[in-house]
């Protein structure tokens, strides 16, 4: 079996629109000793052609696997199984890379490294955010992502293959959203230091058919998501960030997806009523951080109704 330094994993699925421009940014990166593996989640389009058209003539080492629509989760642990490179790499179908991508993360010592990224809207390019160490325990990032105090997507970061592979860390089928955030904190367990480089090197492209009017409520899936993230660190002897995830992440999380949704113009009643039958009130009303935090919770549970009328009208003064 050859050894490569990094695989790069691509589930692609009915993205025909996106997957030349994708695996283009990846076949002409500034670095040597990579392989690519595109999987194919049952594509109806013609992403499949446009995917063998691209690598028929490619000399970077390469897989195409096709497999019966399962689901990005899915797919990625295909590519995961498949892969034989030391470090592991994601890029989503719709997404590109700057040539440097691969040159900029790879090290070669850090169980993990991490890049910036970019949201991209068409021309316009949001704001960046950045850090401010160089190199930062996986401990020290998962309690600062756990308190929101910083944000990433697991698409920043390469893992080391061994970590992955090791500790069976893959995707959890199924899950329509968050699915990236469990696999990033649970293979960061794993591990001991990020290396961190803030130059943007990933664009994560923003479509249409990805809006507000394909979300329906899936955002607040994620909470499901961090109470299985939770009892993972209950079975590690994690009690701290166990707790940490059910008094902060996951009424934060609650709290900015409503938010999500009442700025998007969804129904309040319709809202609310998704909360009450998912039973996020009572887990919003667990929250122990910073008590200005708290206070703004407290508001909105004593009277939902009031806190919706005195929000939009706090829209309506910023638009």
């Amino acid at each position: 079996m050859n050894n490569f330094k990094v695989s790069v994993i691509v589930p692609v699925f009915n993205a025909s629109q996106y997957i030349g421009k994708t695996l283009d940014s990846i076949i002409n990166q500034d670095f040597d000793g990579y392989e690519i593996i595109v999987v194919d989640d049952g594509s109806t389009d013609n992403s499949l052609d446009i995917v063998n058209e691209a690598l028929k003539s490619c000399e970077i080492p390469h897989q195409i696997i096709h497999q019966e629509n399962a689901g990005v989760s899915v797919a990625r642990n295909t590519g995961i199984d498949a892969s034989s490179g030391d470090y592991l790499v994601f890029i989503d179908a719709d997404d590109y890379v700057s040539s440097n991508h691969l040159k900029t993360l790879y090290n070669g010592k850090t169980d993990f490294s991490l890049i910036l990224y970019t949201k991209k809207y068409g021309d316009r390019l949001t704001s960046l955010d950045s850090y401010t160490e160089e190199m930062i325990s996986t401990e020290e990032f998962i309690k600062k992502e756990l308190n929101m105090e910083i944000t990433f997507n697991f698409f920043q970061l390469m893992y080391k293959s061994r970590i992955i592979k090791l500790n069976n860390v893959r995707f959890t089928p199924g899950t329509v959203y968050g699915e990236d955030t469990e696999f990033a904190h649970k293979a960061l367990h794993y591990g001991d230091e990020i290396a961190i480089n803030n130059e943007v090197t990933y664009y994560y492209v923003q479509h249409s058919d990805s809006a507000v009017n394909t979300t329906e409520f899936r955002r607040f899936g994620v909470v499901g998501v961090f109470e299985n993230l939770a009892e993972f660190y209950r079975k590690n002897n994690r009690d701290d960030l166990a707790n940490l995830i059910i008094t902060s992440r996951i009424p934060k999380a609650i709290f900015a997806n409503m938010n999500f949704f009442f700025y998007n113009g969804y129904d309040f009643d319709e809202v609310i009523s998704k909360m009450r039958e998912l039973d996020l009130l009572g887990k919003l009303s667990k929250f122990e951080g910073d008590s200005k935090f708290r206070l703004k919770i407290r508001l909105f549970l004593l009277n939902p109704k009031l806190y919706y009328k005195m929000w939009m009208k706090f829209k309506k003064s910023i638009d």
